[in-house]
């Protein structure tokens, strides 16, 4: 895929050619780290995956490339977990670098992956939908089919023991993309993470955001969700890009919390969908 540069970060994007070697910087080497209280960073350098544990089990949320589980898995391990004690695998959005590892890491775990309604035909098949923006660019690149899954509707909370994690419908960048929210504590104080989906307006040559018959709410999806995220409570972000948050600078400067974080990314994602619209205005009218 060919990577095009928003919020500060790679994202999902063009050519097949290109995007093979995009996944060596999905992949790139990261050492596990915790965040907050019980939750962990377990992904590679490029995508993100959250570990969120508990005594009663743990959950994880994405799954990276085809090839990350050969960093998640370790890292859980690093980090004195087993994974199996993973109860739920939860995705963001069905593109091959979030969920391309999650179909090995339910075999090794024994989870129960969970999806939104409209993602969820996209993990059982492995293939994209072409009400997807990028359709035509991820069409040759299927991911293995997940097998046991959950569907959430916007706004269900999913429990293991004492952990609950609300879902977030966040349309935009996919159909059915979501995002998660939950607390964490650490030393007696609670905080509210976040685990927001990707918010960038990015299609393939044909996709427009502007109106499209392969997702005519495509744009108005894109702004309930910006709106939503810049009004969650939001202590720490985690993106599913990390890139796109910030994440690794936060951590090289000792502190993940940054309560104008949710509302920063969600700007930046409206000024890249206004660029998105203007692009298209510029292209020959579809014929």
């Amino acid at each position: 895929m060919k990577i095009k540069l928003a919020l500060g970060a790679a994202v999902c994007a063009s050519a097949l050619s290109a995007g093979q070697a995009a996944a060596a910087d999905w992949d790139a080497p990261q050492q596990p780290f915790k965040v907050h209280g019980n939750t962990y960073y377990v992904g590679p350098g490029g995508v993100s995956a959250v570990l969120v544990t508990s005594p009663a089990g743990h959950v994880l949320i994405d799954g990276g490339t085809g090839k990350s589980p050969q960093q998640i898995v370790p890292h859980i391990r690093q980090l004195g977990f087993k994974v199996g004690d993973i109860k739920y695998i939860l995705i963001s959005h069905a593109h091959f670098d979030h969920v391309g590892g999650i179909a090995e890491l339910q075999k090794l775990s024994g989870a129960t992956v969970v999806a939104s309604t409209l993602a969820a035909p996209v993990l059982k098949t492995g293939k994209p939908t072409a009400d997807d923006p990028q359709y035509a660019n991820l069409v040759d690149m299927p991911f293995a089919p997940v097998g046991t899954l959950h569907t959430v509707k916007d706004g269900e909370v999913l429990s293991v023991g004492p952990l609950k994690l609300t879902a977030h419908y966040s349309p935009g960048h996919t159909p059915g993309g979501t995002s998660w929210t939950w607390q964490s504590s650490e030393n007696g104080k609670a905080l509210n993470m976040v685990y927001a989906d990707s918010v960038t307006a990015y299609g393939d040559d044909s996709f427009r955001y502007g109106g499209d018959p392969r997702w005519p709410g495509a744009k108005a999806g894109l702004e309930h969700t910006l709106a939503m995220l810049a009004g969650l409570q939001c202590d720490i972000l985690i993106s599913a890009h990390p890139d796109a948050s910030g994440l690794m600078e936060r951590q090289a400067k000792g502190s993940f919390v940054d309560t104008n974080a949710c509302r920063a990314y969600a700007a930046k994602g409206q000024e890249r969908l206004a660029a998105q619209l203007a692009e298209e205005a510029q292209r020959p009218a579809k014929k």
